[in-house]
């Protein structure tokens, strides 16, 4: 059902520094930064030859980044994203197999304006996972 893993999500204090570190300490390419008012987070990736490392910096108080900031305040890997074919049939197979979507179970547009949900960490062994439909 997953395909092939699309991004590492790492939730950053500082959005500006960690792209700097990444483009001249590491010398990768790194987009500039995008505001997603409806997932409360401000978005950047870095591009690799085989994936992206997404960074994550809360957009307002009630993002669940700053949550996730306040339990890490060095920040750290958020989540792994991984693409599907369908969404809809994965997650009505997820469901089936008693899975939990977070949210109210419908899909969203994601940073790359594709449709994406989240599956519960305690049911995908202690990580948070997102499915981004390919």
């Amino acid at each position: 059902m997953i395909g092939r893993l699309n991004h590492v999500a790492i939730a950053v204090r500082d959005i500006a520094d960690a792209t700097r570190i990444y483009r001249y300490t590491l010398g990768a390419t790194v987009t500039e930064p995008t505001a997603l008012p409806d997932h409360g987070v401000t978005v950047s990736f870095v591009e690799l030859p085989n994936t992206k490392i997404e960074f994550l910096e809360a957009l307002g108080e009630g993002s669940p980044i700053a949550a996730f900031l306040a339990r890490n305040p060095e920040g750290g890997i958020h989540h792994v994203c991984y693409e599907v074919d369908d969404i809809l049939v994965a997650r009505d197979r997820l469901v089936a197999g008693g899975a939990r979507i977070l949210g109210d179970g419908e899909p969203k547009t994601g940073a790359h304006g594709k449709p994406v949900l989240f599956l519960h960490p305690k049911d995908m062994c202690g990580t948070l996972v997102e499915l981004e439909q390919a």
